[in-house]
This record gives structure tokens, C-alpha cells and sequence, in this order.
């Protein structure tokens, strides 16, 4: 872990909108981007239909993006500003926003990574200073852009038995291994994204609501199979993924398949993806918790158990706010941003050396910050 000249710790909201599409999650820290002092409270507000719908349709970098991209902006300011009502705070008490934005394309191979959510606006309808643009430098310096949470992971976990896991089950699932001051991350393969959207084309719902259609499906073995052949499980890590980079696949191969069939056999999918994941770390891990919204996930989280033959729990067992953790990294990164701190590190992005990154963008921009720079 880094070691830092004193820092004054700094009050930040994270807003996190993942390739799940469910909605914009807020949460407030404070932290001098080591260490956490302070945790605020948190919220999650979910997408409309029709801002759902809008991102989804530009989902691959296609469509009306700016359209998108003006919604999102929209909806995370309205979101701040109920959230700072409702829980009694006042803009001059926020140093600092970190502002995710929705991913619509993740292609760090041939160099791209696209968040849609303008933080120049944010912070000048807020009044609030905006760190955005937290994965370009890292994808810059031939780093795969993904997975970010490493850092905040080491933070989290620094009283914990290692060597452990932090496995984060969003639209696409990432892993990060540490031992100490040794960190391995890398996305291990799909997360909820293709459970989500099988669901929703064969059921008419949004998600598989505690794995309990899974439960009552036959998993078809031959297309687990299939899907675990693509080359992306030969890479070595670090990698990442595209929220969509099996979906056609998947649909291909299960495309006779009842929606219970189906729906179980990405549930099989998913988990021995991670299973797969056990042959990058360099000592097996003690335990395996899990944030994000799979956790929810009874069956999903059942078959984690089976195939990993370790303990799998989720990180409430340990006090920490699974709900919450995503838009509290984006509030902990914006702060090691501020401070010109590394995100992204060869082990956990790929990327040359240890790289800071993000865009600030201040909330009354003089000539040389209006458009945002790199912090």
C-alpha cells in the first residue's frame, strides 16, 4: 500500500452506476485516501424505466449517446440533490464527487473505455468539485482500464486473515486477491449482466430475484462447456471484460432452452468462471466475500460455495456495506486522485507502473479547468 505524506483527510460522495443498470448508488466518505476515517451514509436510487432503456440502447458505444449521456448527467444531479436533503448535508460540507458515469463500451484491447455522465456539468450544478474519467489514463498506459476496486479492497481488508478474496458480483464479476501488500485483480467473467438480460427477454423481469428460477432449472453442461472455451478464460491476468462480451454466445447456444434452464445454466456459468479465477493467485485464498449485487443471489451464491470448496460469504459477515461499497470506492479514488495517488497498479490493470488518473473538474472553473483536467 502506498505510503503517504500527511494528508488532510477529505468528505467525498461516490456515485457509482454499474453495467447492472439498476440505478446510481451514493455513498459518503471521509478519507485522506489511505486510510478510511469516516463512513457516511449511503443510498441507492434506481433507474426509471426510460433512463434504463435509453442506456441500455447505447450499451457497445451505438445510438444516441449524448442523449444518454444527458439523462444520466440529469439523473445524477437530482439524485445528489435529494441525497444531500435527506441526510441533512450542505455542498460546502463535500470536498469532492467522484463521479463514475454508466460504462457503454470496455474495450481496453484496442484502447477504449467509454463512461457516459458529464462531470463538468455535475460540478457546476452542484457547486461541489468532480473527479470523472477514472479509468482513460490507466487504458493510456496499456493497463486494461478495470478492475479499480483493488486499492479500496487492500484498505478494507487491512485487519482481516489474509490471504483473501473480494469477489464483486456487478453486471460483470472482478476478483481481488491480497495478501497484505500484494494485490491480484482481474474480471473473472460474467457477473449478473447475462443472467439480467436473460431474464429479461424470457420473463419480462429485471433479474432472477434470489436465484429461485435457477434453483428450478436443468443446467445444460454441454454449453457451460462452450462458454468456459472462450479465449478470454487462456488470458492471463490482469484482464477485463465488456458487460456484453458473451452475450451472443450464450444466446446462440441456449437459445431452445426453457427460461428455468437457461437461467440456471448462467448461473453455472458464472460461478465456475470464478472457479477458473483460482488458478491466477499465487496462494489459495482462506475465504472469498462477496459485494455487489450477486450476493443477493441465493442459488449464485450456493454454486460458489460447490465450486470453490472454500468459505463464500458475503462482506456484510464482516462488517462492511455491500450496497454501498462501489460508491464508496468512487469517493476513495477521487480523493487519491485529488492527491495525485495511484488507482491502478501492473497487478491489477496490467498497466506499465503504479498510475494515478481522473479529471477534475471544478465547480467554478477558471480558463484552464473548464473543459476538466487530469488531476
Amino acid at each position: 500500500m502506498t505510503t503517504l505524506i500527511q494528508t488532510k483527510p477529505l468528505c467525498a460522495i461516490g456515485l457509482m452506476s454499474g453495467t447492472s443498470l439498476d440505478g446510481i448508488d451514493i455513498a459518503v466518505l471521509t478519507t485522506n485516501g489511505e486510510i478510511v476515517s469516516k463512513f457516511g451514509p449511503a443510498a441507492t436510487v434506481p433507474y426509471n424505466r426510460k433512463l434504463r432503456e435509453k442506456v441500455r440502447s447505447t450499451l457497445g458505444g451505438v445510438g444516441d449517446t449524448s442523449g444518454a449521456e444527458a439523462l444520466v448527467t440529469e439523473a445524477h444531479i437530482v439524485a445528489v440533490r435529494t441525497f444531500l436533503t435527506e441526510h441533512g448535508l450542505n455542498a460546502p460540507e463535500i470536498d469532492l464527487i467522484g463521479l463514475h458515469g454508466h460504462t457503454i463500451l470496455h474495450r481496453p484491447l484496442i484502447g477504449k473505455t467509454w463512461q457516459i455522465g458529464d462531470g463538468k456539468r455535475l460540478a457546476q450544478e452542484l457547486s461541489i468539485d468532480v473527479v470523472a474519467d477514472f479509468r482513460g489514463a490507466d487504458v493510456e498506459g496499456g493497463g486494461e482500464g478495470a478492475p479499480l476496486a483493488p486499492i479500496f479492497h487492500q484498505s478494507l481488508a487491512h485487519a482481516l486473515e489474509h490471504p483473501l478474496c473480494v469477489l464483486n458480483i456487478g453486471g460483470v464479476a472482478n476478483v481481488t486477491w491480497i495478501n497484505r501488500k500484494e494485490m491480484v485483480a482481474f474480471d473473472t467473467g460474467p457477473g449478473s449482466a447475462l443472467i439480467d438480460d436473460w431474464m429479461l427477454q424470457h420473463t419480462g423481469q429485471e433479474m432472477d430475484a434470489r436465484g429461485m428460477l435457477a434453483a428450478t432449472g436443468q443446467i445444460d453442461e454441454m454449453a457451460v462447456k462452450e462458454l468456459l472455451s472462450d479465449p478470454y478464460f487462456s488470458r492471463s491476468a490482469p484482464k477485463s471484460l465488456d458487460r456484453n462480451h458473451f452475450s451472443e454466445r450464450a444466446a446462440t447456444l441456449l437459445a431452445k432452452r426453457t427460461p428455468a434452464d437457461g437461467v440456471a445454466t448462467l448461473t453455472t456459468f458464472t460461478a465456475r468462471a470464478v472457479r477458473l479465477a483460482l488458478q491466477e493467485f499465487p496462494k489459495a485464498p482462506r475465504q472469498f466475500l462477496v459485494c455487489g449485487g450477486g450476493r443477493k443471489n441465493d442459488t449464485l451464491m450456493q454454486t460458489l460455495h460447490m465450486e470453490l470448496s472454500t468459505q463464500v460469504k458475503s462482506v456484510e459477515s464482516v462488517g462492511w456495506r455491500g450496497d454501498a461499497m462501489e460508491a464508496q470506492l468512487m469517493a476513495f479514488l477521487a480523493v487519491r486522485s485529488r492527491y495525485r495517488l495511484p488507482l491502478s497498479f501492473p497487478t491489477t490493470t496490467g498497466v506499465a507502473s503504479p498510475t494515478t488518473g481522473g479529471r477534475l473538474f471544478r465547480a467554478a472553473p477558471n480558463t484552464n479547468e473548464a473543459a476538466g483536467r487530469r488531476t
